[in-house]
């Protein structure tokens, strides 16, 4: 009897430690926006716009943008829009892989030269532009004290893979070549970009070791797409968040790849490919954001092949939270984070 006894408490005590994991691990999914980052989503929703999902490319274009929330927002609170004011603005055409391709430059008032950082914006290499992504260029010109080259690179379905990645590495190229005519230093020149940017950056050193390039200084890389797994904890948690969402990233896979195949590409399969040898890097993810997991599973990926990351992980936001600094805190702690990992491998 008593043996019986000790079972029924031994079996109940499992039961009760498995009940207390299973409630551990949902209290482990993302809790939801932080009030600022909720009023910038409550913005986006009053904008109107479509499911990205459901539109053509060109239609998906014209959608209101996160960028377009935060003006909102501000103008809500009864704050300035400008944008965040740099030394200088310059619209310029610079070389591509398959002919011109326009580029932004940003420049921090004052003598110079200075370190160049070739930055990719987001769009899953379908929408977005350096328009769109302003406000981050002119936050880290000020914070880093660089040049900052944005790439106006080419967008499937137009230009399928591997146009935008491409153009990426030719726009790098570029920036080493002629540098000193931004009154930028050849020798500190880093990449750096957000999701679908985030990926290129990376592509970028990667051709540049492979290719026997100079290699960049640094790679900022902010919630990249670094892999196309689509069951990861991250897609399971944040499959119907905004303003990224699993059905969004099938549609960006769809318009910008070719087939499948291309998804296993280490272009773009990032958390699989040869990554020893890359320079060091900041790795930046956000909590609400179907990318968070193989953001952070690429940064574990560099540090195992010997590639010195600093990464970090902000709860409570969203994908795109990087470049609203102008109403979320936790933004500017990112961009200041970022910054100080180009400053350190531009100051090295």
């Amino acid at each position: 009897m008593k043996t019986t006894a000790v079972r029924i408490v031994t079996g109940t005590v499992a039961l009760m430690a498995l009940a207390f994991m299973v409630v551990g691990a949902r209290a482990q999914a993302p809790a939801g926006p932080d009030a600022d980052m909720q009023a910038v989503l409550d913005q986006l929703g009053k904008l109107g716009g479509k499911r990205i999902e459901t539109l053509t490319p060109a239609e998906a274009r014209k959608q209101p943008t996160p960028a377009d929330a935060v003006r909102a927002l501000l103008t809500a609170q009864g704050k300035p829009t400008e944008p965040e004011p740099v030394g200088k603005v310059e619209d310029r055409m610079i070389e591509g892989a398959a002919g011109p391709i326009p580029a932004k430059i940003y420049s921090p008032a004052g003598a110079g030269p200075f370190p160049v950082l070739v930055y990719f914006h987001g769009g899953g290499w379908v929408i977005g532009s350096p328009l769109v992504y302003d406000s981050t260029p002119r936050a880290l010109v000020n914070l880093a004290d660089c040049v900052v080259v944005s790439v106006d690179y080419r967008l499937g379905p137009e230009h399928k893979f591997p146009a935008s990645h491409e153009d990426a590495f030719a726009a790098y190229q570029w920036a080493l070549q002629n540098a000193v005519s931004i009154n930028g230093d050849p020798s500190r020149i880093a990449v750096g970009g957000e999701s679908a940017g985030g990926n290129l950056a990376v592509s970028v050193a990667i051709d540049a070791r492979d290719r026997k390039a100079v290699p960049p200084k640094h790679m900022m890389v902010v919630y990249p797409i670094a892999g196309a797994d689509m069951n990861t904890t991250s897609y399971s948690d944040n499959a119907t968040a905004k303003p990224l969402n699993k059905e969004m990233m099938d549609w960006f896979f769809k318009h910008y790849l070719r087939s499948a195949k291309d998804a296993q590409d280490p272009h773009l399969n990032l958390v699989a490919a040869n990554l020893k040898g890359l320079p060091a890097a900041t790795v930046i993810t956000a909590e609400i954001d179907p990318l968070r997991s193989e953001g952070q599973q690429l940064a574990e990926r560099l540090k195992a092949a010997g590639v010195q990351v600093e990464a970090r992980d902000y709860t409570g936001v969203s994908h795109e939270f990087f470049g609203m600094s102008a109403v979320l805190p936790k933004a500017k702690q990112a961009q200041q984070v970022a910054a100080d990992g180009l400053k350190r491998a531009f100051n090295e």
